[in-house]
């Protein structure tokens, strides 16, 4: 069996949505500086996702397309930005055709080592399409759930947690949409605060608003996470923890710069709210280094990131012999699942799932994982589960970057 092309398909097709899409941004690290600060959602995430007309989007994604000379293809998407498809089409396809697509761990290490700076950012993000790919290829081969073939599930069900970035963040509103979240059968719940140390006061005040509105919506048992991605910095982090430690959070996630690990580490240790982050980090390396310096509370490596679902399972062994709570991001359930299902309820509680992004980068699956009365099920797909429906697709074309 042979590899014969790694193709990228570009997308586009009409999402309905019921009611405008994106009614509010969260905070970016650029957020620190007054011009970026200021951007609108309109000159952010609705550019990304804009509306033709009574609730429809247009979606224009791309997607990796593994093919071999047996008839199964490998598909995995929507890939994770330009930056990404353009590593895989002219750095990363040459290295696979020819190639035996079974021979995932000699292909892992070929492309690795074919990037000495790539060992990280869009270039490992494309070798971990790559990975899932050849997974996905395997499950099709044996006929088999990806999943199936890591040796099965040891939950029966995973708790989802709802992150909810594009809700209002205004207080009452947030405050309806939290309620209905609770009423989704969810038990937790993230929201991507907007105003940080730039804010000053005035920001504060907000906060420590949108969380009391929180909180008083969906009362003690839910759990209440806050994602300040990059935007708060260790002095900031620490009083806001002090003024919200009230209203009980799970988390605070990514309130620092990803490299800053002796300050994810001194807020670990400082803080009174637990401190999460690691979905911007990649491969066993990073990870061991982390792990060894005891820098987080949860750890929230991204798997269709990290390096796929190869390296995912050698992370997933670290995570366990160090005994810590690992909660992976989700950028497409399908790819998350199978990770954190192999592993126990001690080191994985819960698993994200975004109420928004998750609709907008499952819209053309043929079957979209999402969680049930609040709970993902284990992913029984055969493959890996992200194949097209191409009577979503109204319009396509091939990148080459050529």
């Amino acid at each position: 069996m042979k590899i014969t092309d790694v193709k990228l398909r570009q997308l586009q097709g009409t999402m309905e949505y019921p009611g405008v899409l994106w009614e509010e941004r969260g905070a970016k690290p650029l957020d620190i500086y007054p011009a970026y600060r200021k951007l609108s959602v309109e000159e952010t995430m609705s550019r990304a996702f804009f509306e033709v007309g009574d609730g429809r989007y247009k979606v224009t994604q791309t997607f990796l397309n593994i093919e071999t000379d047996e008839g199964v293809a490998g598909v995995v998407g929507p890939v994770t930005g330009d930056a990404t498809a353009y590593y895989l089409a002219t750095q990363l396809r040459s290295l696979l055709i020819g190639q035996d697509p079974l021979a995932h761990e000699y292909l892992w290490d070929v492309m690795y080592r074919n990037a000495p700076n790539g060992r990280g950012g869009d270039n490992m993000i494309a070798i971990s399409h790559v990975d899932y790919a050849l997974w996905d290829i395997k499950g099709k081969l044996l006929d088999q759930p990806v999943l199936k073939l890591l040796g099965g599930p040891v939950q029966e069900k995973i708790p989802a947690y709802a992150s909810t970035a594009g809700l209002s963040l205004a207080p009452a509103k947030a405050a309806e949409r939290v309620a209905m979240v609770r009423e989704q059968g969810f038990t937790g719940t993230k929201w991507f605060f907007r105003r940080g140390v730039g804010d000053g006061l005035d920001g504060e005040r907000a906060n420590i608003e949108l969380m009391e509105a929180l909180r008083d919506a969906v009362g003690p048992d839910v759990k209440l996470m806050i994602d300040a991605w990059a935007n708060w910095g260790v002095d900031y982090t620490l009083r806001m923890a002090k003024l919200l430690e009230p209203y009980d959070p799970a988390w605070i996630e990514e309130p620092v710069q990803y490299a800053l690990r002796d300050s994810y580490a001194y807020l670990k240790n400082a803080c009174p709210i637990p401190i999460a982050g690691g979905e911007h980090d990649f491969t066993r390396w990073a990870v061991k280094e982390m792990l060894d310096q005891d820098m987080l509370d949860v750890y929230q490596f991204e798997p269709i990131w990290a390096g796929g679902l190869s390296e995912m399972m050698k992370i997933n062994a670290l995570v366990s012999a160090y005994d810590v709570t690992f909660v992976p991001h989700v950028y497409a359930p399908a790819a998350s699942a199978p990770v954190a299902f192999t592993l126990n309820a001690m080191t994985t509680p819960m698993l994200e799932y975004h109420l928004i992004l998750g609709e907008v980068y499952q819209f053309f699956l043929q079957k979209p994982l999402k969680p049930v009365q609040g709970y993902f099920y284990p992913p029984d797909a055969v493959g890996l589960g992200l194949d097209v429906d191409e009577d979503k697709v109204e319009s396509e074309k091939a990148i080459t970057f050529s």
